[in-house]
């Protein structure tokens, strides 16, 4: 079975959908997607510097419109065994599953982007790192004491920490025992109390929107399960935007369910790196660039 997998905030990277738009099928697709938000997909994927895509309100858009575009014309048509996203990822991973149609995401993903940016800029500085290493129940014991959330469990011995600043800046000055910490470039604390003004914000977006039954297996971030309801999963996605991201739990499920190959949509990289220590031996394919289409091809025909 064939896991196509969308990646969350952090992954993008200046001009990534420049070879993209080589590919008429790719170009028009990101055009119609550009049009759903009020963020310039296109030039934000070609032309944009590290510090604007750094933005949450253009982060968040670009990464699902990148997912969705790349998703469809490397699966040309054959439906997935199995979709999940990590953090924003979840939308296109929830459109791709039929639970809405690609607009509908863009329209939800500008909802969320704008609604995270605004509750950052309107709490206390906060920030956010990555812990890699050392044993998690003294790197949970270690953010209790600094007032941190774990985040992200993204597996493999990862965890990212979030909350104020003051609370990050002292996890890096004293890092868990054999553990290496470094602070991310990210507007706030994501996936923490900090994000609740979000979520109402968007959950008024979602109530906009009629969600249909998942027609692939869909993983939520919040506890790894299988959801099989559409309502039930656009409530998901909307209080994940204050709650930690379980990848870990998602990957355990993933191998319990017997998935056999891993897509991961663009700008891929991150969740297959992480997938060759979780799910050690299973294929994986990660689209940088339309180079990477044929062997994406190959991985969805013997693994669908």
């Amino acid at each position: 079975m064939i896991a196509v997998l969308f990646p969350g905030q952090g992954a993008q990277s200046p001009g990534m959908l420049e070879p993209w738009l080589a590919l008429d099928a790719v170009s028009a697709h990101l055009a119609e997607l550009s049009e759903a938000t009020d963020a310039d997909v296109l030039a934000h994927g070609t032309t944009s510097d590290a510090d604007t895509i750094r933005d949450t309100a253009v982060a968040q858009p670009l990464l699902v419109a990148a997912g969705l575009a790349t998703a469809r014309v490397a699966l040309g048509g054959a439906a997935p065994g199995l979709v999940a996203g990590h953090s924003v990822g979840e939308l296109g991973a929830a459109a791709l599953a039929g639970v809405f149609d690609d607009a509908t995401a863009m329209r939800l993903v500008t909802a969320r982007a704008n609604a995270m940016a605004q509750a950052a800029a309107s709490s206390e500085p906060t920030s956010m790192a990555a812990v890699l290493g050392g044993v998690e129940e003294e790197v949970l014991e270690r953010l209790e004491q600094l007032g941190l959330t774990p985040a992200n469990m993204n597996g493999g011995g990862q965890i990212v920490a979030a909350g104020a600043k003051a609370g990050i800046e002292a996890l890096v000055a004293e890092p868990p025992a054999r553990a290496r910490v470094i602070e991310l470039q990210v507007a706030g604390a994501f996936h923490t109390s900090y994000m609740e003004p979000a979520v109402a914000a968007l959950a008024a977006a979602a109530a906009e929107v009629s969600p249909a039954a998942p027609t692939s297996t869909l993983l939520s971030n919040s506890d790894g399960s299988e959801v099989t309801d559409g309502a039930d999963a656009l409530e998901r996605i909307v209080r994940q935007v204050a709650s930690p991201v379980r990848w870990d739990l998602c990957q355990e499920r993933m191998l319990a369910l017997g998935v056999t190959g891993i897509l991961e949509v663009a700008p891929g990289g991150v969740l297959t790196g992480l997938a060759k220590r979780s799910l050690k031996g299973v294929p994986a394919v990660a689209l940088k660039s339309p180079d990477d289409l044929p062997a994406a091809r190959e991985l969805v025909e013997q693994h669908a």
